[in-house]
């Protein structure tokens, strides 16, 4: 039976396309780091090669090490100091990313009635950014850490969207079989990829990130007012 709800975060709670977060958030972390004396193109180099590295993960070291081991790989040991700086960032400047979204949307109404309904939730965010940057991301949309059983980031998480690993590592922490779950999400790949695991899945359209042109007939999909509709429909659990 059903009891388990992952939600992924970016362009399926909160309403915005990938390319145009891509182009605030870098813009203003270089302006943020320039004044230290990195290069913007060294700079977006090393991080997208950090991403990676963590997409990669085979699950030896958490994400937040293989970022890191990467990143400084880059750009030298000293950028290690950036750590601290990064988080005081995402709590501070990176509030402002909110200008990207389109529409204002307030998620805590529905999340208050599948916890009273009794099912369990998740917050299936690809774990390539610390907790700081995900409580920031989910107050653009009424959220908080404290309305999920679980929050993947990349300080607790060892592997990465698509690796079906990643899911199984959610379903062990959880004590969840894959057919007690569903994932909801905006990527045919990404969040797609829990089907693996047994998971039943939800893929939400609105801001739909199918950059291969992936066929949708083979999985249940619709806006995020469809969503709604479902997950108000499913009973109360005793």
């Amino acid at each position: 039976m059903l009891d388990t709800i992952l939600f992924d975060l970016d362009g399926t709670l909160v309403p915005f396309l990938q390319d145009d977060f891509i182009h605030v958030y870098f813009r203003l972390l270089v302006r943020r780091l320039a004044p230290m004396g990195y290069d913007a193109d060294s700079l977006i180099r090393a991080l997208w090669k950090g991403v990676d590295g963590m997409i990669q993960n085979d699950g030896s070291v958490t994400n937040r090490q293989k970022f890191w081991q990467v990143f400084t790989g880059e750009l030298g040991i000293q950028a290690l100091t950036l750590e601290s700086i990064l988080d005081s960032f995402y709590g501070r400047e990176f509030d402002a990313v909110r200008s990207v979204l389109r529409e204002d949307a307030d998620r805590s109404g529905l999340l208050r009635s599948l916890r009273e309904k009794g099912y369990r939730l998740v917050l299936a965010t690809n774990p390539i950014f610390p907790a700081v940057a995900v409580e920031t991301r989910l107050r653009w949309v009424d959220l908080t850490a404290s309305d999920f059983d679980y929050v993947t980031t990349y300080e607790n998480s060892r592997r990465s969207k698509p690796n079906p690993g990643y899911y199984q590592d959610i379903l062990q922490h959880m004590g969840k079989q894959g057919n007690a779950c569903l994932m909801v999400g905006n990527n045919p790949v990404d969040d797609m990829a829990a089907r693996e695991t047994g998971m039943t899945v939800f893929l939400v359209t609105d801001c739909i990130e199918n950059p291969g042109g992936l066929p949708l007939e083979d999985c249940p999909h619709g806006s995020f007012r469809d969503l709604e509709a479902f997950l108000n429909g499913l009973p109360e659990l005793s």
